[in-house]
């Protein structure tokens, strides 16, 4: 079964609109994995607008699933990784002044970069994966910087599902046959919901691990969050 971790950014989000610590996402971490939720990601940015660096320090003592710290790798990054060594370190490059991750690596050109990074995580035996587009050329690339895993950027199949453009799985399927031709493990994310997450699913029989967070939140506003869990448990199994 294909492995939910719950990015919990947006409870931080909540939290930092009023100050103080409610929505605790400490407390939030523990409850989605008693809901059954086999990992808890973070993505902490340099301006902390949402998940703060000392989140992800107070929260290594209460993952006891995967713990997956997603992040450009600027040195105050590296060193926070290092420092709080989590089960997998996903590399993102994020620029400062997006919203949200908006592009996977060209791991052709950012190569030597991204191999001296992903060689410091491994020797302190932290799992590594890259965020990349569905090109095959960066699964390429990704091979030669010696990750672990890559993590499939999926808004582009997200919004051409939505639009009814089944045909817009076949990249991924496709980055993914090759990953694993590879030897590379392959997860993915960002905009995956319980609406399109079965169909990718089935046409990513390999995919080890989804992290979610915007569209599960969002949904559980309605559903609940522990409901919400164990739909996508059951979509994923």
């Amino acid at each position: 079964m294909t492995k939910l971790s719950v990015n919990i950014n947006k409870i931080a989000t909540l939290r930092n609109s009023r100050g103080g610590d409610l929505p605790s996402v400490v407390q939030f971490a523990k409850d989605v994995q008693r809901f059954g939720a086999q990992g808890v990601t973070i993505h902490p940015r340099p301006d902390e607008r949402h998940i703060r660096y000392q989140d992800a320090r107070d929260l290594k003592s209460v993952v006891h699933t995967e713990y997956n710290i997603e992040g450009n790798p600027i040195p105050k990054f590296i060193d926070l990784v290092l420092e709080t060594k989590p089960t997998q370190v996903t590399l993102v490059p994020d620029s400062v002044d997006v919203i949200t991750s908006n592009a996977g690596w060209d791991t052709i050109k950012n190569k030597d970069f991204l191999i001296e990074v992903i060689s410091e995580f491994k020797r302190n035996n932290i799992r590594t994966s890259i965020f990349i587009d569905p090109d095959l050329q960066q699964i390429e690339g990704a091979k030669a910087t010696g990750t672990d895993r890559i993590e499939l950027y999926t808004e582009a199949f997200a919004h051409q599902y939505g639009l009814g453009n089944k045909n817009a799985i076949k990249p991924y399927s496709d980055c993914a046959t090759l990953a694993n031709q590879l030897g590379l493990g392959v997860n993915a994310g960002h905009d995956l919901s319980l609406d399109n997450i079965k169909f990718f699913k089935e046409n990513i029989e390999t995919l080890l691990e989804v992290s979610i967070g915007h569209a599960l939140i969002s949904e559980s506003l309605y559903l609940g969050i522990e409901n919400v869990i164990q739909m996508y448990l059951h979509r994923l199994s």
